[in-house]
């Protein structure tokens, strides 16, 4: 009697779930909210990757370093590219999406989507980071959540200026650092130009990543993303580091402003020198083969012509057996030549 009725209850629950169930899958099919699952997961994969490495370089002593942190947020964005490429693109940066909606990459109505799956990926990524690394940021500071001076650890979360560069400097720094940054993308995945190999497009625009922080990071920590400083900061005001994230040096603005103006220069700049050269090339070897077809001289013509309607004998006996020729595909293209 009792199993009789566990298995009733079993049928019935599964009765009651699997509408339920029908209904989830149906949502997670529609593709805007596979695209903010897609860049909610790629940017926490990305983030979490590259705040502890911060986190090593900045309360772990021997265990981290500055090259480290490169590599951190390098092949975070690696992995990133590898979870949500074929779904969003994997953007992981308000700028780098702000920047495919301005130039009509991406539809506007997107850019909310893409927004708020990076921004919740990285506050989320904070958090974790946060609960991994408690102890030794405590233990670091002496109990103590600081901002700035020798003991700081509001650093591991979010970038600040230094001592050594003045506000306007630094927001022309992000905007240079970001600009190369988007420059680079398209020119990596610019399928008209000479883009990465298939299978190889992560693992570049990792190395990407690596080389503008091994480079030029030093000055502001290059941000150079919104999605990374934002929700960070925005953690750390909550969990204990209190309003002076936003107030020291009054930087916080610019990792918001700044990318997404440097990303756009430099997606119109890649548009300008090369993306419209690339686009003129089919246009000028049509022009070049209708110059030559000109070129050829009427009577030339005709006598080839002529030539090929020549009578030729073949004997029965020794006549070629007829095979047949393949059609010629018209989806091969002047990139296979």
């Amino acid at each position: 009697m009792g199993s009789g009725c566990c298995f009733r209850s079993t049928c019935n629950s599964r009765m009651v779930s699997s509408p339920v169930m029908v209904r989830v899958q149906a949502i997670l099919r529609k593709e805007m909210v596979r695209e903010f699952l897609a860049e909610l997961m790629s940017t926490y994969v990305m983030m979490v990757f590259g705040l502890g490495s911060v986190a090593h370089m900045v309360v772990g002593g021997e265990f981290g370093s500055f090259l480290g942190v490169n590599l951190g947020f390098g092949f975070g964005v690696t992995m990133g590219v590898h979870i949500a490429g074929k779904i969003s693109g994997a953007h992981m940066n308000a700028a780098v999406t702000f920047t495919n909606c301005a130039l009509g990459h991406l539809p506007w109505k997107k850019f909310p989507v893409y927004l708020l799956g990076q921004f919740l990926g990285s506050f989320l990524a904070a958090a974790t980071i946060y609960g991994l690394f408690y102890t030794a940021i405590f233990n670091y500071s002496g109990g103590q959540l600081t901002v700035t001076g020798p003991l700081a650890t509001a650093n591991i979360f979010a970038t600040y200026l230094p001592d050594h560069m003045t506000l306007w400097s630094g927001f022309l720094n992000e905007v240079l650092l970001t600009g190369m940054l988007q420059l680079c993308l398209f020119a990596i995945t610019d399928k008209r130009n000479n883009p990465a190999l298939q299978g190889t497009q992560a693992v570049v625009i990792g190395l990407l990543v690596v080389i503008i922080g091994v480079s030029l990071g030093m000055n502001t920590g290059y941000a150079i993303n919104p999605s990374r400083d934002l929700p960070p900061r925005f953690f750390t005001f909550i969990a204990g580091w209190g309003i002076q994230v936003f107030r020291a040096k009054d930087w916080w603005w610019v990792p918001l402003v700044a990318p997404p103006l440097g990303a756009f220069l430099g997606g119109i700049i890649y548009s300008v020198f090369v993306g419209s050269a690339i686009a003129q090339e089919p246009q000028l070897l049509e022009n070049l083969m209708e110059y030559e077809h000109h070129k050829i001289p009427k009577t030339m013509t005709h006598q080839v012509a002529t030539s090929t309607l020549t009578g030729v004998y073949v004997s029965p006996d020794n006549r070629p057996s007829a095979q047949p020729v393949p059609p010629l595909s018209d989806s091969i293209s002047m990139e296979q030549f």
